[in-house]
């Protein structure tokens, strides 16, 4: 299979992963606005996120081999 297809199906699944995990309190995070709480990630949040580096990695791992190849 062709290493540029892999790529771009992890990209779309990284894509997806992102776009699935909660947004903590919105707009305001992004410009340093606190949440107010702390609180940890249970189920399918945590799920969310290690699925979601493990994407991250195979697409850095795909994209170094595309380029080493």
């Amino acid at each position: 299979m062709n290493l540029n297809i892999i790529q771009i199906v992890i990209g779309a699944l990284l894509i997806v992963a992102i776009l699935l995990q909660q947004r903590g309190t919105g707009l305001g995070s992004a410009f340093g606005a606190e949440g107010g709480f702390y609180r940890t990630r249970l189920g399918i949040e945590k799920f969310l996120l290690i699925g979601t580096v493990v994407l991250a990695i195979a697409f850095f791992t795909t994209a170094i081999l595309n380029i080493a190849l």
